[in-house]
């Protein structure tokens, strides 16, 4: 039903648009994760679709999406609730965000990269301000993701929700001997530490394993450590193999392996950063400074007793982000969507 040219649900269960297009983890698709999940409740009649990626089996078709594909990554062009009839509201997390006219529009922004650096200028930050001007609701990663979100593009409070998106499940790693160094956007942080951490691998005579991006698989090859540099495609395998995880970042991205690693039973190390101590805090060993690195991931691997308590811990923890748990939450800021917008 539509009051306004807006449409209202009057049923409990919400037609949504999603974009498979989204977020994707190296631990797996975490969109086709959040997808199953949301419509495993019951509470939601989803309509997948993809802005630009093969159109897999159950999927929509986009008509004119190769056409309109570069419009929408820039927040113009055709509008997609004319080809999405009878929704209720869509959902992307990628780069494309295609403008609405009768129903709310919801952006997960789940990389901050984009946000950094050229503010006024890069085209996702001009992107998302005319998404906000046209009235979508931009949902960040963490509380800290969201002030970041908040200063760069002048929103109201209002305008930016908090969800934490879906990780992948994973299976409980046991008598794992790998030291797994997960690096993202901090790769001097790395170098800085690198011989001490090659050193804690020789004294426990286990492997050390760097999970890094092409470039930084790159320098970390240039220094000859001993050290297996792998693709982040291989970061499952990495994770099942894990005796303990550091994970080294720059903020930027949502820490989804470390919470994948927690999961999966694996003591986890990382530095004390905000992002960290808010959720990763209680569950992870959190050191202040680069130069205690070693000494902890040393300690994760040895102490056997406060190994079993964060074993225990991570994966109380990693509850809090499993797929069920992000739809759950989806699901209400999407009830709250609607409701404001057909008022």
């Amino acid at each position: 039903m539509c009051v306004s040219g807006r449409c209202r649900v009057t049923e409990s269960v919400l037609r949504v648009g999603l974009d498979l297009d989204g977020s994707l983890e190296s631990l797996g698709d975490s969109m086709n994760d959040l997808a199953d999940a949301l419509a495993a409740t019951g509470d939601c009649d989803l309509v997948r679709y993809r802005s630009a990626g093969p159109i897999g089996p159950g999927e929509r078709g986009l008509p004119g999406r190769r056409l309109w594909g570069p419009a929408w990554r820039r927040g113009r062009g055709r509008v997609l609730d004319r080809a999405l009839d009878g929704l209720d509201l869509l959902h992307v997390a990628g780069l494309a965000t295609p403008p609405t006219r009768r129903i709310p529009l919801v952006v997960s922004v789940d990389d901050l990269r984009p946000l950094r650096g050229e503010q006024h200028t890069h085209q996702r930050v001009a992107q998302l301000r005319r998404a906000l001007d046209a009235g979508a609701t931009l949902v960040a990663s963490s509380r800290v993701a969201s002030h970041e979100v908040l200063d760069v593009l002048g929103a109201a409070r209002a305008q930016v929700a908090v969800v934490p998106p879906a990780v992948p499940v994973v299976a409980e790693t046991t008598d794992g001997t790998d030291l797994v160094l997960n690096v993202t956007g901090a790769i001097e942080r790395l170098l800085g530490v690198l011989d001490e951490l090659v050193d804690v691998g020789q004294r426990l005579a286990s492997p050390l394993v760097v999970l890094a991006s092409e470039d930084a698989a790159h320098r970390v090859r240039a220094t000859n450590a001993p050290v297996l540099v792998r693709e982040r495609r291989e970061a499952r395998t990495a994770l099942g193999r894990a005796r303990c995880v550091l994970h080294l970042s720059d903020g930027a991205r949502f820490p989804s392996f470390a919470i994948a690693a927690l999961a999966a039973g694996v003591p986890t190390v990382a530095r004390s950063t905000s992002i960290n101590r808010e959720l990763l805090g209680g569950a992870a060993i959190l050191v202040d400074d680069n130069a205690r690195l070693a000494e902890a991931l040393l300690d994760s691997a040895l102490n056997e007793p406060r190994r079993a308590i964060l074993r225990a811990a991570g994966r109380d923890r990693a509850r809090d982000f499993a797929p069920q748990t992000a739809a759950g939450a989806y699901l209400d800021l999407y009830r709250r969507v609607v409701q404001g917008w057909a008022t």
